[in-house]
Formats: C-alpha cells, sequence, structure tokens
C-alpha cells in the first residue's frame, strides 16, 4: 500500500514535468557530479525537473559517474521514504523529490549538436533548457531562465556574455576577439542582428518552437541555426551573465571547431537567401549558384595572375634586368602594378563593369585597394589567432587563413566596390 502511493505521487509530479535540461558531456569526470549538484540546488520547488546528460562515449568514465550518481540518488531517496512512512508523518506537502536525472550513453563521439537533439528526443519536458557541463554556464542563472521562459510561453530566453551585465571571465584577449568576431559574422551575415549572442550556448525555449525545425549544421552553436529557421513570430529575450572559463578538463576549440563553423555560417546564409524569397524558382536559384560561382572563379583567376604579375615586375626591377632598385621599392612597385592589373582586370572580366569614366574609376579603385588591404588584415589576424590561441600548426592556420581571407576580399569588393548582390 505504501509503495502504490509512492508511486502514484511520483506520476503526479511527472504529469507536472515543464523542464528538461540537456547537458552533453565528452570527457568531463572532473565537473559533472559538481555541476548536477550545483543544477539541483538551483531548480525552482515549483518545476518538476529532469536534468539529462548526454555523453559521447568519454573515455574518462564521466557517462559511467552519472549512471552511478543516479542510482545513488534513487536508493538515498527510497530510504528516506521508507522512514518517513515508518515515522507515520508523510504529508501531502512532504518533499519529494521534484527532479530526476537521466544518462544516455551514445556509443560514439557525433558532435554537440547532434547529441544535444539527442538529449531533446529522449526529453519530456515542456520546456527544453541548454547548458554545458564545464562550468562555464552558472548554474545560479537557471532560476531566471526558467522565469523568464514560463512567463513568455512563446519566446527564446538566452544567457547572453554580450549585453549590459554580461561579461567573459578567464579568456585570453585573442580567444576574446575570436568569439566576439564569430558573433559579429553570424549576426550581420545570417540577419539576427537583435541577437547579441547567437553564438550562445546556454538557453531555454518551449518545445513547440523546436518540434518542426530540421537541424542540418554540423559543429557546436544549436542556437545560431535556431536563430535561422525559426518562426517570425517567436520572440528573442537575452538576459545577462558572466561566462566563465573551464577550469578543469580541456576545451573543445580546435580547427574542426573553427571550420565546422564556417561550413555552418555559408549553409545557413544560402538558406536564409532562399527563405526569404519564399516562391523562388529552381532555375532562377541555379542560375543564381552560377553566376556566383563563375564570378567567385574569375575573382581567384585574376588573384593568381596578379600574384605572378607581382613576382615578375619584382624580380625584373631588382635585378638589374629593368632596373637595380632597392628590393623593398622593387617590391612595392610589384604590389601596386599587380593590385592594379587586378582591378581593371575584376571591372572589366569579372563583374563586367563598363563604366570607366575618371572619377568612377578612381573610387572604386580606392574602394578595391581598401578593401583588399582589409583582406590582408583579416589573413594576419586569423594566421595569428589561429596559431597563438587555437593551437593550430602554421602550415592548416596559413592555408585557412587565406582561404578566408580571399572569400572576404571576393565578397566585399563584390558588394562594396562593384555594388553587386552577393548571391547571384
Amino acid at each position: 500500500m505504501q509503495q502504490f502511493n509512492q508511486n502514484e505521487r511520483l506520476a503526479s509530479y511527472n504529469e507536472k514535468t515543464t523542464m528538461s535540461i540537456i547537458i552533453p558531456t565528452y570527457n568531463e569526470s572532473e565537473n559533472i557530479s559538481k555541476l548536477i549538484d550545483a543544477v539541483k540546488d538551483n531548480l525552482p520547488c515549483d518545476v518538476f525537473t529532469e536534468i539529462i546528460v548526454v555523453d559521447d562515449n568519454s573515455p574518462d568514465g564521466t557517462g559511467r559517474i552519472v549512471e552511478n550518481y543516479a542510482q545513488d540518488m534513487v536508493r538515498t531517496k527510497n530510504r528516506s521514504i521508507r522512514c518517513q512512512y515508518q515515522k507515520n508523518n508523510l504529508t501531502s506537502n512532504d518533499n519529494i523529490r521534484n527532479y530526476l536525472i537521466k544518462v544516455i550513453h551514445r556509443p560514439n563521439k557525433n558532435g554537440l549538436i547532434s547529441a544535444i537533439l539527442q538529449g531533446i528526443n529522449s526529453s519530456t519536458g515542456q520546456n527544453i533548457l541548454i547548458m554545458d557541463a564545464d562550468f562555464s554556464h552558472p548554474p545560479e542563472i537557471i532560476p531566471r531562465i526558467i522565469d523568464e521562459l514560463l512567463q513568455d510561453p512563446n519566446c527564446i530566453v538566452i544567457a547572453s556574455r554580450y549585453i549590459s551585465g554580461g561579461s567573459i571571465m578567464g579568456w585570453p584577449y585573442k580567444r576574446r576577439i575570436l568569439s566576439s568576431g564569430a558573433a559579429k559574422i553570424a549576426r550581420h551575415s545570417l540577419k539576427v542582428c537583435n541577437v547579441k549572442d547567437p553564438m550562445s550556448g546556454f538557453f531555454a525555449l518551449p518545445r513547440h518552437v523546436i518540434e518542426n525545425i530540421h537541424f542540418n549544421t554540423r559543429g557546436y552553436k544549436l542556437l545560431l541555426e535556431l536563430l535561422v529557421k525559426v518562426n517570425e513570430d517567436i520572440r528573442v529575450k537575452e538576459i545577462p551573465y558572466t561566462f566563465t572559463d573551464r577550469k578543469s578538463g580541456e576545451s573543445k576549440l580546435d580547427f574542426n571547431v573553427i571550420f565546422d563553423y564556417a561550413k555552418s555560417v555559408w549553409y545557413l546564409y544560402r538558406y536564409g537567401r532562399k527563405s526569404s524569397k519564399g516562391l523562388i524558382q529552381n532555375n532562377q536559384a541555379k542560375r543564381n549558384s552560377v553566376l556566383f560561382l563563375s564570378k567567385a572563379g574569375r575573382f581567384f583567376t585574376v588573384g593568381a595572375s596578379g600574384l605572378l604579375l607581382n613576382y615578375v615586375v619584382s624580380f625584373l626591377l631588382s635585378n638589374g634586368i629593368l632596373a637595380n632598385l632597392w628590393y623593398l621599392e622593387a617590391t612595392m612597385i610589384g604590389i601596386l602594378c599587380s593590385l592594379t592589373s587586378n582591378f581593371l582586370l575584376n571591372k572589366a572580366w569579372t563583374f563586367e563593369d563598363r563604366n570607366f569614366s575618371a572619377n568612377h574609376t578612381l573610387k572604386q579603385f580606392g574602394l578595391f585597394v581598401g578593401m583588399s588591404s582589409i583582406g590582408a588584415i583579416v589573413q594576419l589576424a586569423m594566421v595569428y589567432l589561429l596559431v597563438h590561441s587555437g593551437g593550430i600548426r602554421y602550415e592548416f592556420s596559413l592555408i585557412l587563413a587565406v582561404a578566408i581571407a580571399s572569400i572576404s576580399n571576393f565578397l566585399l569588393n563584390k558588394k562594396w566596390t562593384f555594388r553587386e548582390n552577393i548571391w547571384g
């Protein structure tokens, strides 16, 4: 009879489940038990919550630690309940636990986004909260996130590092620049300018917001794809918090993360372009793709010819064949010649601009030099950040930096120098 009453009361809590907290993990054995304790301590008493840890087969045994933790918690709670029954002082207001803990053991390391989605699919809460396991997302913020979400059941609540009151602690300056730059790229290229921290990994939303969204990107930022694909009538609220860099365990930032982010932004940019036009015809989409790729191919071909011209002119001017200049003077003239040839070839061939009036051409040339300078700065900054902050070898960093700088150079000149739409 006592067992029946206990099950009945636990079932009544399950009917009231409103929050599922999803915590993806990989090699977080040093943090996970303490984090679950902290999350439990910050759960509202009137909200039944399931804490779901999704572990990617951590070699350090993170998943087993959570499983043992959950089993110990059940045994301890059962003993407490039995003692209460034996004392005959159990009332309808007794503190039967308002949370439960689940662990999902995944056979392989398949990425953060897929881990979060698997956790969501196995959850039962009407509302979902996503957070990291390394204490960079303070559990003390959970009550406010839940409160904001319950006040407006048609919104996404984001814990933000970049609004007033938010901050970052423990990151080196280079890492801050990398993070801030990634956020700005996302905000301005993906039309989420109203969100200051679209790269946040600490957010909550009602289940109905995510139910009809199909996620395609890889990497570490589910929120970014969600913001691009969510219905326009869904509101976004940001609350400030202080991000604290992990004190134990290893950072997951590496070359693959950066590469996946670049691919995700490109995919979401194309998705946004297509969805914003509504019923776009397939042949028009294909035509835009062909035009874009054709101009990109011409632009990079012109760039290769400019490198060759730069080398030839610099060599001839510094070795007495045409002149016997100091090598730096020869190099500067070579750069000027390559910039001029690149501009003229791109104007006439890549972008097919036939307006060669003096004022128009000089203005374009100034913009072209400026955008090319930005590309050079991007390349230098990327190499420095990837090598010194990301710990990536120089050879790979250089390849990635040249690729990103070349693409940015093309897009900037297409948009601002020659006044064309980016896509098409």
